[in-house]
């Protein structure tokens, strides 16, 4: 096969892939805002959220943030964040497993979850970041149908991400897009101290 056989081969194959895309991007004529889950085990569903957060302000947008579980430690992307107008509302017991007290952590996630259910009222907010929610619903600390109720009640172009393990079968079912972080490897799991600027 000559080089110009192949060239012309690949853009052939290129097109079909073209009008493909293309044909998807027409039929996509819904205006909504979209309610992601980024679950599963592995690392980066944080991450993956606030890039989003990012994303949002970059385009002169405004975002909010809800930060379960993680509260107390530092965090690069709040530092940032706070700075270009995020208002954020955190958990101030911090890791669950650290405090080891029910009480006060499901006190602590629903004055937290309290804010979050005003920034999911309000149609001047593009995107909402609920950070580690997973878990308030696993532990029980929220009570599932008032979170789901505050999701369906939202203002129609508002966008929600939700990330943390074990998403609820039915926080899954309502979304519309959703996301599982496989977790190949780990360097914490090989002993690897977790880096400010990297992991945190």
């Amino acid at each position: 096969m000559s080089e110009q056989q192949s060239q012309d081969k690949h853009q052939q194959r290129q097109q079909k892939v073209k009008e493909q895309v293309d044909a998807k991007v027409a039929a996509a004529d819904i205006e909504k805002g979209i309610l992601q889950v980024i679950t599963g085990n592995g690392k980066g569903k944080s991450t993956s959220g606030f890039g989003t957060v990012a994303r949002c302000v970059g385009h002169g947008m405004n975002a909010a943030v809800v930060q379960f579980i993680k509260g107390m430690w530092e965090c690069g992307e709040r530092n940032l964040l706070e700075k270009a107008g995020v208002p954020f509302a955190v958990m101030k017991t911090g890791f669950t497993w650290e405090t080891q007290n029910r009480e006060t952590d499901t006190l602590a996630a629903q004055e937290t979850w309290a804010i979050a259910k005003e920034w999911l009222k309000d149609e001047r907010i593009d995107l909402v970041l609920l950070d580690e929610l997973t878990y308030m619903v696993s532990y029980d600390y929220l009570d599932l149908d008032e979170v789901i109720s505050a999701l369906e009640n939202r203002p129609p172009m508002q966008s929600v991400i939700i990330t943390g393990r074990g998403a609820h079968r039915r926080l899954k079912d309502l979304a519309d897009t959703v996301s599982e972080v496989q977790n190949l490897k780990h360097a914490f799991e090989a002993g690897v101290k977790a880096r400010k600027g990297f992991d945190f």
